[in-house]
């Protein structure tokens, strides 16, 4: 302690003081002076004991910071007593519990990456293989014409389906970055429906499926009018999908003091109690998914109504279909 050059600076400014004093009293009375000396040496005694132990708490401080940048975060350092020590400590105490929190959810980031990694991975692996071995099958001259057409559409249809996938995966990640700045505009949900609705109009004429629309013309939410139709149509694609051939689709759409809604409903297949609670997880394939399915389609409807001050919520039995509701809601409750 008395190395530092503060506390050597603090004694000869005390000691020069007491000295001073001491020989002032001096021409009163030798007592005097020897009161003065005897009341200077407690003070710079007790100033002393006191800096002392000032040092102790900020090295034990220092000690303590020590351990949690080795990534000890489980001692407590904080004390109810009042004064700027206590103060200290607790509010190191504070960001020692936020360095802890950071450190779990970089650790969860980490972890999430890695497996999204391994699903991507996965999930480009089979196609690419795929398309290797129909490639070296197409470099042999004496392939059938009408084989060499057949491994030409597959080669296309699992290039259209990766292109597909890497275009959701950036969608997703800008979405989790919160680099995407949703619009606010006032949405008609029957525009936004009727626009939702144009990419599976084939596909449910080729099932020969129907589809009813109920709702107030007037009803809308404050939303982004692009991105609500992509997640709409992941949830129609689903619908058309896991329905059978002659099946129906109704969409209806309300509103009311707290939030607009939509809902989408179908009477297929139905999903397994065990799939509902993963259906919005990236990659999850439930016991239904078709053989092409990615897994990726509800996620980014999940993620995309989300970002909007909305939810969705999944209901659905077997073999009776699936219903899926969508809220929009007009202030953040």
């Amino acid at each position: 302690m008395l190395r530092n050059r503060e506390i050597q600076i603090l004694l000869l400014i005390m000691g020069s003081i007491s000295l001073t004093v001491t020989v002032a009293a001096a021409f009163i009375s030798s007592v005097a002076a020897t009161l003065v000396f005897i009341m200077s040496i407690l003070l710079i005694g007790s100033s002393l004991l006191f800096t002392r132990w000032r040092y102790r708490e900020l090295e034990k401080l220092s000690v303590y910071l020590r351990e949690i940048s080795s990534g000890n975060y489980s001692l407590d350092v904080r004390d109810n007593q009042e004064g700027e020590l206590s103060i200290l400590k607790n509010d190191i105490y504070k960001v020692t519990l936020m360095l802890s929190e950071q450190r779990s959810l970089l650790q969860q980031d980490k972890t999430k990456l890695t497996d999204a990694i391994s699903d991507i991975s996965h999930q480009l692996k089979t196609p690419l293989t795929s398309m290797t071995v129909m490639a070296d099958l197409l470099s042999n001259p004496d392939l059938p014409s009408a084989k060499r057409t057949e491994f030409t559409r597959n080669i296309r249809i699992q290039l259209e389906r990766i292109d597909w996938l890497v275009s959701s995966l950036l969608k997703l990640s800008k979405i989790d970055a919160k680099t995407i700045q949703f619009k606010k505009d006032r949405i008609s949900v029957k525009k936004l429906v009727k626009k939702a609705l144009e990419p599976v109009l084939i596909p449910m004429d080729i099932k020969e499926q129907t589809v009813s629309i109920e709702g107030d013309d007037n009803i809308s939410f404050v939303g982004d009018f692009n991105w609500t139709t992509e997640a709409v149509i992941n949830i129609l694609k689903n619908g058309v999908e896991h329905t059978h051939e002659g099946g129906a689709i109704a969409i209806s759409f309300s509103e009311n003091a707290l939030f607009t809604e939509i809902v989408i409903a179908d009477n297929g297949k139905g999903i397994p109690k065990e799939d509902l609670p993963y259906i919005f997880k990236r990659f999850y394939k439930g016991k239904n998914a078709s053989e092409g399915s990615i897994g990726i389609g509800l996620a980014m409807a999940y993620s995309i109504v989300a970002s909007q001050n909305g939810v969705i919520d999944v209901s659905s039995d077997r073999e009776q279909g699936t219903q899926f509701r969508i809220k929009f809601y007009k202030q953040v409750i």
